[in-house]
């Protein structure tokens, strides 16, 4: 049984959120306190697997709670639920939060936010390097322009011009976004130079995954590490992203794939940024290691660190609420057969756009991907498939990289 900690000043809403969440006593234990430090006390008296908290609280506010619970419960998984906070207060609490929720937040919602990081939580298996993914100081969270350009896309009005305004209002990942569709990977007719122009030629799906890509990796700096290349990494996440879309939309892949499938490929390998920026000294032993002995990359991350870019990647990504084949691709994307299921899908497209891209570029350092799993793409009936897609990602990485 899970052990949930609920925290506000108010009791009206603790009232209201035992009320609301009774249907969960079986699965759930759950305690509730009116202050962080009575917060605190429970969590010294009793491990705790979540906690959710108001932002707006005297004595202790929740950002000062939560950077707490980070330091002293580091496998505890962080939630905010809190009603409109001024801009400083929300961009403090980007570091010391894994997730943000609004008030009012309905039953339903709020149950799969904490379901959902409890089943996370047993994608680390090992409790150190948990404890330590929990806290990193420069963990990316997910940027208010992207949760803005979900809401537009959510709503039955959604339009060009306003998802185009929405990114005008950010300079620098207006920047960074217009980099990436510039990018030669397109092969748009002319250059673009509006965030405008990006949206009506890319479509809103598109340009929202970018975004993301793009506030990702403007967020973390480039690592210090010999033999690990931030752009190398960013244009590669870029190429399988785009080429996974191309052979998902050969595929015509059902339940969603071509939807989901860009923006599982531009964060596939989101776990080893995290690593490299956080774990600097660490992850420069996992390099030479995989270097030095011409193993894959993946399997240098367990030997030295118990866990995997994977692993790491899922879980950031299952914190942060994206789609279950976003965060499933993270986590199988080297070895898709460990994966339950045998339809072509998101992940599929993506396991085999990344080696591809690797096999293009004559990868032969020590951040090269894996195989192809052959025996995984006979489950799925797609390995004869493999030649047609060796002359689209030909075709497709051709002209690749920056424009």
């Amino acid at each position: 049984m899970k052990r949930i900690l609920f925290v506000d000043d108010d009791p009206n809403v603790l009232q209201g959120l035992q009320r609301m969440l009774y249907p969960m006593r079986r699965e759930w234990e759950m305690a509730f306190a009116q202050s962080g430090a009575e917060a605190l006390q429970l969590l010294e008296a009793n491990h705790f697997d979540v906690v959710v908290t108001d932002l707006r609280m005297p004595q202790m506010d929740g950002v000062q709670f939560l950077t707490e619970v980070r330091r002293r419960h580091p496998d505890t998984v962080r939630i905010t639920l809190s009603g409109e906070v001024g801009q400083t207060m929300a961009l403090r609490s980007v570091g010391p939060a894994h997730q943000c929720l609004s008030k009012p937040c309905d039953p339903e919602t709020l149950q799969n936010v904490i379901a959902r990081a409890c089943a996370l939580r047993a994608l680390l298996s090992d409790e150190a390097l948990k404890g330590v993914v929990s806290r990193m100081s420069s963990l990316p969270a997910l940027p208010d322009l992207y949760l803005q350009l979900v809401d537009e896309l959510r709503s039955p009005d959604a339009s060009l011009q306003t998802i185009g305004a929405l990114l005008a209002q950010d300079l620098g990942m207006t920047t960074k976004v217009l980099q990436l569709v510039n990018s030669a990977f397109f092969g748009l007719p002319r250059r673009v130079s509006s965030p405008a122009q990006a949206v009506n030629l890319l479509g809103l799906e598109t340009v929202k995954a970018l975004v993301l890509s793009a506030h990702i990796f403007s967020q973390l700096d480039e690592a210090d590490i010999e033999g690990f290349c931030l752009r190398a990494l960013e244009m590669h996440s870029l190429a399988t992203g785009i080429l996974a879309r191309r052979i998902a939309a050969t595929q015509h892949a059902a339940g969603g794939g071509d939807e989901h499938t860009l923006t599982a490929g531009l964060l596939h390998d989101i776990g080893k940024l995290v690593l490299a920026v956080n774990l600097p000294d660490r992850y420069g032993k996992v390099v030479a290691l995989a270097r030095d002995r011409s193993m894959p990359i993946e399997e240098a991350e367990q030997q030295v660190l118990g866990t995997t870019h994977g692993e790491v990647g899922a879980y950031l990504l299952g914190l942060w609420g994206l789609p279950d084949p976003i965060v499933e691709v993270a986590a199988f994307h080297h070895h898709p057969r460990q994966c339950p299921g045998s339809r072509f899908g998101a992940l599929t497209a993506v396991h085999v756009a990344d080696v591809l891209e690797h096999e293009h570029n004559h990868s032969a350092d020590s951040l090269a991907g894996t195989v192809l799993d052959l025996d995984y793409l006979t489950r799925t009936g797609c390995a004869e498939q493999l030649p047609a897609w060796r002359e689209l990602a030909q075709t497709v990485l051709k002209t690749g990289g920056p424009a």
